[in-house]
């Protein structure tokens, strides 16, 4: 068994949680320690260790280095300064995230992950409503085999089957556009965001092969014009 009772419970109650709220990040923040254990978190860190850039990764462990003073500094449309941008409009600050220690792969990994999601949002272009979330949730799981993202897939469609079946073509195009973004690009997991900063944001995602297609609504809102 790869959960315990008590954190497959954890985890069951999250996801339940989300459904009825998908905004809810602190259920996000307690699935993902439920389902972070050894067990889970080892065929993750031997897939990702067999490509150069995740080995080179797990030897090295370099962590996200964040200063949204210095980033907005950077001229319009560099990576850093659309970075920079889209923090303020939210009103976060990466450097208010707990610093998680890094003692082995097992939890490089999950560190790794969590500090740089919101730099995967801005190289994607998937938005921060719960249905860019899920398509985002759909990129990382085609690049990393995480328990996580299919419960968060998983309470994409329990929210649609249970509430909002009317956006069924919205998440499901988020879904797909974001498996096959995620399939084409190179992998993201180990890169050196601290030295892309600088670089315009349409060059880190040339770089990385991320090519971003336009989401169902804006296809549909282009159609309506």
């Amino acid at each position: 068994m790869k959960l315990s009772p008590l954190r497959a419970a954890k985890t069951l109650y999250s996801l339940a949680a989300l459904v009825r709220d998908p905004n809810r990040l602190g259920k996000v923040f307690e699935m993902a320690d439920a389902l972070a254990t050894p067990e889970l978190l080892g065929p993750m860190v031997a897939l990702l260790g067999k490509e150069p850039e995740g080995a080179r990764a797990f030897a090295e462990k370099p962590r996200l280095k964040v200063d949204l003073v210095e980033l907005r500094t950077l001229p319009p449309c560099t990576f850093g300064r659309s970075f920079a941008d889209d923090m303020d409009r939210q009103g976060l600050d990466p450097s208010a995230l707990p610093n998680l220690p890094t003692p082995d792969d097992h939890a490089y990994l999950r560190a790794h992950l969590y500090e740089t999601h919101d730099v995967w949002h801005i190289v994607t272009g998937f938005g921060t409503d719960w249905k860019g979330e899920i398509g985002l949730q759909a990129f990382y799981l085609s690049q990393i085999p995480g328990p996580l993202s299919a419960a968060l897939l998983a309470v994409g469609c329990l929210r649609l089957a249970a509430y909002e079946m009317e956006s069924r073509d919205a998440l499901m195009g988020e879904i797909i556009r974001g498996w096959e973004m995620g399939k084409r690009a190179r992998p993201l997991f180990g890169v050196r965001w601290n030295d892309l900063w600088t670089l315009s944001l349409g060059e880190v995602r040339a770089r990385l092969g991320v090519s971003v297609a336009r989401s169902s609504s804006e296809r549909a809102t282009a159609l309506a014009a």
